[in-house]
């Protein structure tokens, strides 16, 4: 980090294994070291490679953060001619406390409506076999096992209101 920030020269003190491997040009290990101590977002940053495994590494970790180094990763994904690059969750989506999307917010205020999965399929236009798996997406976040265990944590939550339809 001084290197890069500070007063050239050797660096004094005591310095952490991971930042002595990093200023060694030792990525890969200084990464690994990181990801150990539970420094996501230094093993992100540090797991940059040439290679698409690792940057995808890289970019899963910075999503989970929600660290803006995502989009530079991306960037140098699409440099490499990688196709798919996932692009992460909405803002809407990070910003809600238990993540749920939009389309599983609608779901839920159904759920707890007290609609089957074929109806709520058919007030969305889509099939009840996606409305399932949106209803188990839901209650997975919620940590519940079933729909009126779903409906009665989003009433506890504050989460349970009129459709938006």
């Amino acid at each position: 980090m001084v290197r890069r920030t500070g007063p050239s020269g050797n660096v004094r003190g005591e310095v952490a294994e991971p930042y002595w491997l990093q200023l060694d040009g030792d990525r890969r290990n200084a990464a690994k070291l990181w990801d150990e101590i539970g420094c996501s977002y230094d093993a992100a940053r540090h797991t940059r490679c040439r290679r698409g495994a690792c940057l995808r590494q890289a970019l899963d970790i910075c999503q989970d953060l929600g660290a803006a180094t995502a989009r530079i990763i991306r960037g140098a994904l699409r440099r490499l001619d990688i196709r798919s690059i996932p692009v992460g969750q909405r803002a809407a989506t990070r910003q809600h406390p238990l993540g749920l999307t939009r389309r599983e917010r609608e779901v839920l205020a159904l759920v707890c409506a007290g609609y089957t999965n074929a109806e709520i399929g058919a007030k969305q236009f889509i099939s009840a076999k996606t409305i399932d798996h949106h209803v188990s997406a839901v209650l997975g976040k919620l940590g519940v096992p079933t729909r009126q265990a779903a409906a009665s944590q989003a009433a506890r939550l504050g989460l349970a209101s009129a459709p938006e339809i």
